[in-house]
């Protein structure tokens, strides 16, 4: 009867560490895939709650406007790059490829990249909002908050 609760349990203990394994490669694989939130305000100086800035090759999600006068096309490529300001900062992206239809300057995007540098984001994919009326939440609280860059305004009148 001994030699049978052994075996048992060894068969228990199998069966939980092949769990444990198996919910850390499924966490791993997350961790890696995940792409945060972040305002240009946040990558500059932290997250409000928590001051942490994300690092450098972390896949992120980044919200604001395109910055007036900061949109640079390349020539002889799809090369585009232009800056996205909320209240607290200015971030320069560069995206390869095609703009969507409602890209402008002073309209609010999503960049979804990596970023590569103090500031800087490659992007895969830029999403421009699709309503008039449409802001975001977490942009509209970072451009209602005071301090935003007295360079970039954000009236009625540009924001197409």
């Amino acid at each position: 009867m001994l030699a049978r609760r052994k075996i048992r349990l060894w068969i228990a203990l199998g069966v939980l560490a092949g769990l444990g394994g198996a919910v850390g490669l499924v966490m791993y694989a997350l961790s890696a895939n995940i792409d945060l939130f972040y305002t240009p305000g946040e990558i500059t100086y932290g997250k409000n709650e928590t001051q942490q800035k994300p690092g450098i090759g972390q896949s992120l999600r980044v919200g604001g406007y395109v910055q007036p006068g900061s949109v640079k096309r390349d020539e002889h490529s799809l090369l585009v790059t232009f800056k996205l300001y909320d209240s607290r900062s200015v971030v320069s992206v560069s995206f390869q490829g095609i703009l969507p239809d409602l890209f402008r300057e002073g309209q609010g995007v999503v960049a979804q990249g990596v970023l590569d540098g103090p500031g800087h984001i490659t992007a895969r994919q830029v999403l421009a909002k699709h309503d008039e009326k449409y802001t975001p939440p977490e942009i509209k609280a970072a451009m209602t908050s005071p301090g935003r860059p007295a360079s970039s305004p954000v009236t009625e009148d540009n924001q197409g």
